[in-house]
């Protein structure tokens, strides 16, 4: 799921300044600001939270995944200034491992939202399975998920050559068909099913909450929410462009006509803000917490995320068991990795 990545060949030079500009204006912004948000929320959940609930252990390795993928944006605005200067087995290897993270970020951000429908749709089921073991387990299935999803760069990931600048933003395919199987893949697994998931769950945890008559909103589920709008805001416009490139694969029979770099360069940088901007949400929803250091305001947020939902939990089990929703009589009960 290289950003990057493009089917045509490359177009006049000054399309390509204007698009090259652009791309590494946004990925040198992506990685003054991502990298070292995402490091000190690593560093915040690692020293200050030794109890981590499920949803703070999936923002740990959301964290953790952003990083890699943003760590390795100085390649690309240099490549993208000057050539690609590391060979194609570096160039297959780079592309293959920003995949992985890239699907691993989606599905944790996905799994967050799942974790909240079972709990308050099933909290039995997730008193039943809502240990620290189950969780690990999601997790590495989650991260050999990605690795697989990832392998299509390793087949396919090329150099291009154009006016003696070489760069590592092509894929090779042997036929129409397998280009479109595999990016209907990565649209499908990397964009449309997560989004549909997600908006499934926030839909049914919202109706659910209403009718529990649990009428707080803390900051965190806004949070949440936050999250979900810049992963769709983020990932949008490179979505499309694959989808307009698999139509142009289908129309065989008329000329093909592809997109403008400058756009797909654009759309590739914007998918490196969505590995930066949770920390800035991090950031924006814990200021008003009391804390002398921000990292304590975040953990004051990150805490907030675990009790709100063991209370959504908590009052599920009440209206299920024929107890009633009764907010006072909620037990907040740790659930800890």
């Amino acid at each position: 799921m290289n950003p990057f990545t493009m089917e045509s060949p490359t177009e006049a030079p000054e399309e390509y300044g204007t698009g090259t500009a652009l791309a590494c204006a946004i990925l040198g912004l992506s990685f003054l600001i991502g990298v070292p948000g995402n490091l000190f929320v690593i560093w915040t959940i690692l020293r200050s939270m030794k109890k981590r609930s499920h949803t703070v252990m999936l923002i740990l390795h959301l964290a953790v995944a952003d990083t890699v993928v943003l760590i390795t944006v100085p390649l690309w605005i240099y490549s993208m200034a000057h050539t690609w200067e590391f060979g194609e087995g570096t160039c297959k290897a780079l592309v293959y491992f920003i995949s992985t993270c890239m699907y691993s970020s989606i599905f944790f951000i996905t799994l967050m939202s799942v974790e909240r429908f079972v709990a308050i749709s099933h909290p039995f089921v997730m008193l039943r399975w809502g240990s620290k073991g189950s969780m690990n387990t999601f997790l590495l299935f989650l991260w050999l998920l990605a690795f697989s999803l990832g392998t299509p760069a390793i087949l396919t990931q090329t150099l291009n050559e154009a006016g003696g600048v070489t760069q590592c933003f092509s894929r090779e395919f042997s036929t129409d068909t397998q280009a479109i199987i595999i990016v209907c893949l990565e649209t499908l697994a990397g964009f449309v099913l997560p989004l549909i998931i997600l908006s499934i769950c926030s839909c049914h945890v919202s109706m659910k909450i209403k009718k529990l008559s649990f009428n707080s909103k803390p900051k965190s589920v806004v949070l949440i929410h936050a999250v979900l709008i810049a992963f769709i805001l983020c990932w949008l416009p490179h979505h499309i462009i694959n989808i307009i490139t698999v139509i142009s694969l289908v129309m065989s029979d008329t000329e093909q006509e592809y997109i403008p770099e400058y756009l797909v360069f654009s759309s590739g940088a914007l998918v490196f803000i969505s590995s930066s901007v949770n920390p800035m949400l991090y950031a924006f929803f814990a200021k008003n917490f009391r804390g002398s250091l921000e990292g304590s305001r975040l953990v004051r947020l990150f805490q907030e995320m675990t009790v709100y939902t063991n209370k959504l939990r908590e009052l599920a089990v009440q209206q299920q068991s024929g107890q009633g929703p009764s907010t006072q009589e909620v037990l907040i009960s740790d659930s800890t990795c």
